[in-house]
């Protein structure tokens, strides 16, 4: 094995930059890939010390210390999330200048975050402490009539983590009326209430926008279109799947696993500084920082 070389570690940010550039044509000729086919998708040792001259007299084992040694791992990838809508910025920073503006006036401007989900009867599978032979796998429990869905619309204050709801069978142009009727009556003494939605067809419905009118109090703010990181209520129906719905045994009993929902999310009605910091409005992260929040 050959010793690592001085002058890799002096080009650590070089060696950095080649990998982000992805595999070429000596990683092709590396594997023996047929020309048609192309680079393979990603790296490997070999196609790295194929790659890059300075590395070609390495050992592939003095080579992962070499890479270790330049801080560089074989690490799983992060989906890149990317919304399409020609005014991301402009809306993003409309969203933080609502939450800087809630953060000076505290109880009379409001932002709250908006969304809807739905859950079914039958448990969704996850990971569970079971015996390891494979035919004693957990399993999800089936029961009941079939798999009947509920749904839920709820608003998630940013301040505070105070979280308001109401759901049933059916979420559409009438309950969003309702809630937002709902929101007004949480928030009395509020000037303004920015609600924080996305852009599903429901919420820019006609009947839903003239009904607001009655409420001047409340101004909607739109999330860029498939921008779901932007929106923290959405960590909380994660937080509710993994805690409540996930490999839960009411299959059976419809009635009591709609009152297990309900039960979690009352324990935020009041609002709750450790829900704030599992969404994200506590923290380093970008809402967070609009809000002042540590």
């Amino acid at each position: 094995m050959a010793a690592p070389n001085g002058g890799v570690f002096d080009q650590r940010e070089e060696l950095q930059e080649r990998l982000r550039q992805g595999p070429g044509e000596a990683a092709r000729q590396e594997l023996g890939l047929a020309e048609e086919a192309g680079p393979p998708p990603r790296w490997s040792l070999r196609t790295i010390r194929a790659s890059i001259p300075r590395l070609r007299h390495y050992s592939l084992s003095g080579l992962w210390r070499l890479l270790r040694a330049c801080k560089l791992r074989w690490r799983a990838a992060k989906e890149h999330y990317y919304s399409p809508d020609p005014d991301y910025v402009a809306k993003v920073a409309h969203l933080l200048a609502c939450l800087r503006a809630a953060a000076a006036r505290p109880g009379r401007v409001e932002v709250v975050f908006l969304h809807e989900m739905g859950y079914y009867r039958w448990p969704a599978p996850a990971r569970e402490w079971a015996p390891s032979a494979p035919a004693e796998a957990p399993t999800t429990q089936r029961g009941g009539t079939g798999n009947q869905q509920w749904r839920i619309i709820g608003a998630l204050n940013a301040l505070t983590g105070r979280t308001t709801y109401r759901d049933g069978y059916i979420i559409g142009r009438a309950q969003v009326i309702a809630f937002y009727k709902q929101l007004v009556q949480a928030y009395p003494e509020a000037e303004r209430i920015y609600v924080v939605q996305d852009n599903w067809p429901v919420h820019r419905h006609a009947e839903v926008l003239a009904a607001l009118e009655e409420w001047p109090q409340i101004e909607p703010v739109w999330l860029p279109t498939y921008a779901p990181w932007l929106n923290p209520i959405e960590k909380l129906w994660r937080w509710l799947r993994e805690d409540v719905l996930k490999m839960h045994r009411l299959a059976a009993a419809w009635p009591e696993l709609r009152e297990r929902v309900r039960g979690f999310l009352e324990q935020f009605r009041a609002g709750s500084e450790q829900l704030r910091g599992y969404v994200g409005l506590r923290g380093p992260g970008k809402l967070a920082r609009a809000l002042g929040a540590r």
